[in-house]
């Protein structure tokens, strides 16, 4: 194995994190993590241009938007001890399959962003996990019917284009995010768990493109799904 430069670790002053917790990308998710932190009353730590809130039992992350900011911030997070982390982000529709409000964890994924090809990982350490069938079981016992499927991962927003976007639906693939495929494969090679649930914010199959992550109904139905994650998570549900 190649001798890496700098390697993510622990420093004086940081906390030792729980096992299992929740990594929130998107800003205005993780403007929430404040007043969780509250609830459940959590410490808030450093993490680089992110936050981190833990006590025993949970910790709150984000927000991470981007492979490498999203990499970055989950390394630290595996040093201080995470092993079962829970992604929560947004994500477009490439299929009428999937539509705008739908929940979506992904189970594999295309990358095209630039970091995932850092970390050697042979293909069979990135299958479905235990972790990630407990979050779909969970999720589905409190009511949900969430999608799975393939998602492609990307670093350029504005470059989806609409020949790739009918491509990869063609192929079967379903969402598309920033992310995943990063986070994934980091996971993957520190032999930590990690499981993603998607909140669909866009459906990009229609001419014009149909967002819906401005609208008020949208951003509280990601907040209330973020404070369902968490309780999930402080009580043990989640294995």
């Amino acid at each position: 194995m190649l001798s890496c430069v700098i390697n993510p670790s622990a420093h004086k002053g940081d906390p030792r994190l729980p096992p299992t917790g929740i990594l929130a990308v998107n800003p205005s998710d993780s403007s929430c993590l404040a007043e969780f932190s509250k609830h459940y009353q959590l410490r808030q730590h450093f993490l680089f241009n992110s936050r981190l809130y833990s006590n025993d039992f949970l910790f709150l992350a984000g927000p991470a938007v981007g492979a490498p900011m999203a990499a970055l911030c989950l390394e630290k997070l595996i040093a201080l001890g995470a092993r079962n982390i829970v992604v929560y982000g947004w994500c477009g529709s490439l299929s009428p399959f999937l539509a705008a409000g739908d929940l979506f964890l992904p189970t594999s994924g295309l990358s095209e962003e630039g970091t995932s090809g850092h970390y050697p990982v042979p293909k069979d350490r990135q299958e479905d996990s235990l972790f990630h069938r407990s979050l779909l079981q969970q999720l589905q016992h409190h009511g949900h019917n969430p999608q799975q499927g393939s998602i492609w991962t990307i670093d350029a927003v504005y470059r989806e284009t609409r020949e790739k976007v009918e491509r990869y639906a063609a192929q079967g693939i379903l969402a598309v995010d920033m992310e995943y495929t990063a986070l994934r494969t980091v996971a993957a090679f520190r032999q930590v768990d990690l499981a993603a649930v998607m909140l669909v914010s866009d459906e990009l199959f229609h001419h014009p493109w149909t967002p819906k992550f401005s609208q008020k109904r949208f951003r509280t139905a990601s907040a209330t799904i973020l404070a369902e994650l968490c309780t999930l998570v402080q009580s043990g549900e989640l294995q």
